[in-house]
């Protein structure tokens, strides 16, 4: 009789593990998009990561995994126009507006997944509708 209450109060809480699933690799692909401002392929390898398990992680942790992708997919248009432009000002603009929006939306999904919750709003342009205040 011991035994089987040891056995039952040592068994992992599948509910907690099934709600955090997939968090660690959200995590990881945050850490390579940032990794991707200094060197790029990281960012590739990052997005890849983010197609491949999208779907197969918690719901929560699904959200963040469709903003990673549509930071990638939207900011490479970006990066690539302020490349060509590089040879003048427009494009040094170009790229450090592109700069500072991708850690921005890095910086919110990495605040969301440490505390366990969702992007509101996957799909936006910008930080995923985050709300900035000073009361934080």
């Amino acid at each position: 009789m011991q035994a089987a209450r040891t056995a039952d109060s040592e068994a992992p809480d599948t509910s907690m593990a099934e709600r955090l699933r997939g968090k660690g690799v959200a995590m990881t692909v945050y850490i390579l998009f940032l990794g991707g401002i200094m060197m790029v392929f990281t960012a590739f390898i990052g997005v890849l990561i983010a197609h491949l398990k999208r779907g197969r992680v918690g719901a929560w942790v699904d959200s963040h995994l469709l903003f990673q992708i549509r930071t990638f997919w939207l900011g490479l248009p970006a990066l690539t126009v302020g490349l060509l432009l590089a040879w003048n000002l427009s494009g040094y603009l170009i790229i450090t507006a592109w700069v500072v929006w991708a850690i921005g939306r890095c910086g919110v999904g990495i605040h969301r997944l440490m505390d366990n919750r969702p992007i509101e709003e996957p799909r936006s342009l910008w930080f995923g509708g985050a709300r900035v205040t000073l009361n934080d």
